[in-house]
């Protein structure tokens, strides 16, 4: 990696106003443009000659022989190492910025939600969407962005690659310097430990290196803890369970009240879910081994030791994002409920992510 010479703070104003010009116009940048409209005091010699030692060093180049320059590779490392700003969002932006991350993760649920509801037509059991919870959810990496002198926004991007934004509202006014501090000591201190992991001590070591600025930390610490929780509790919807009173299995009124209050808390299913070990269909029957089967006593929620529950993770780049599964009695039509939750899930898979090449079309096994 080539090393930055020590430049003045001469050549740095002009270097940065051509990489801005340059970057707005997409046009060679000369010495009388830097010099028209009061950028610039110095002479238009002087800064004929300073161009000519940036160029000289490697930060700009000449395309062509007239008098305009261009930034080099070098040039732009050291405008993004050094002299780019900040960018400052206003508010508007920022709550712009979050409305799209929630119309994100509103775009998975209204899918998960629409499959759940084929499944329950297509199978006519009872259908389940999960929102999985996330055990010991991290952060890998912190980002204070400014929106004001007293405003800002807390982006956090997990160890599963998602992004998460919390504005935050100081009661005193916050310099840029002391957010990227904070972000800094965040990074260090904080990347890679769960909630429950913020300890008191690493509290008052983030506020004694904030000096004048500690009361920053607690708001933007709460905030992170606020985020992981909400994240990682999970959640299930239910779809369908009429259903079950057409199937013999839930005549039994005690039984079914068991049943009934066992999918209104949801907790017993998610926490099952969330951290699956159930049997998985063998390879070799026509499905893959992401559809989980708990038949009978198989199920550890004791109130569905007479039904069978199926479900398949969904994926988005790898990651699951989901599950969508059916609740029955354990006389169920498995091969059509196995088939059927593979199908679906693949093609929640397909439309969250890129587009899979369909198999058996090209190549050499492709038939003619």
């Amino acid at each position: 990696m080539q090393e930055h010479h020590e430049l003045s703070e001469r050549k740095k104003m002009i270097l940065k106003a051509i990489v801005d010009a340059h970057i707005e116009n997409g046009e060679p940048v000369g010495s009388k443009y830097l010099t028209q409209g009061g950028r610039f005091t110095y002479s238009s010699a002087t800064i004929r000659n300073e161009m000519a030692e940036l160029e000289a060093m490697g930060y700009l180049e000449q395309p062509h022989t007239s008098a305009g320059r261009v930034p080099s590779e070098l040039g732009y490392r050291f405008y993004v190492d050094t002299l780019v700003e900040r960018y400052r969002m206003t508010q508007a932006e920022a709550e712009e910025l979050k409305a799209k991350l929630r119309d994100k993760q509103a775009e998975i649920d209204s899918i998960l939600d629409t499959a759940m509801r084929l499944a329950a037509s297509m199978t006519n059991y009872t259908a389940i969407a999960v929102r999985p919870r996330i055990a010991s959810m991290t952060v890998k990496k912190f980002d204070l962005v400014p929106v004001d002198s007293t405003s800002m926004v807390l982006v956090m991007i997990t160890a599963g690659g998602a992004v998460r934004t919390q504005n935050i509202v100081s009661q005193r006014p916050v310099t840029e310097e002391a957010l990227k501090k904070l972000t800094d000591l965040m990074n260090i201190r904080l990347a890679g430990l769960t909630g429950d992991e913020f300890t008191l001590p690493i509290m008052m070591e983030l506020e004694n290196a904030m000096g004048e600025f500690s009361f920053l930390v607690d708001p933007v610490v709460k905030s992170v803890c606020q985020t992981i929780s909400a994240t990682g509790s999970g959640d299930i919807k239910i779809e369908g369970v009429d259903r079950l009173l057409s199937y013999p299995e839930y005549y039994d009124i005690g039984r079914l009240k068991e049943m009934l209050a066992m999918l209104e808390r949801k907790d017993e299913l998610l926490q099952l879910i969330s951290g699956d070990t159930a049997p998985m269909m063998p390879a070799g029957q026509g499905n893959d081994d992401g559809v989980h089967v708990y038949i009978g006593s198989e199920n550890p929620v004791i109130v569905m030791d007479n039904s069978t529950l199926i479900f398949k993770p969904v994926k988005k780049d790898g990651k699951t994002v989901g599950a969508i599964g059916i609740i029955g009695p354990t006389r169920m039509n498995y091969k059509k409920v196995i088939s059927m939750i593979d199908d679906i899930t693949n093609s929640i898979s397909d439309v969250l992510g890129p587009p899979r090449l369909a198999e058996g079309k090209g190549g050499e096994n492709a038939e003619g």
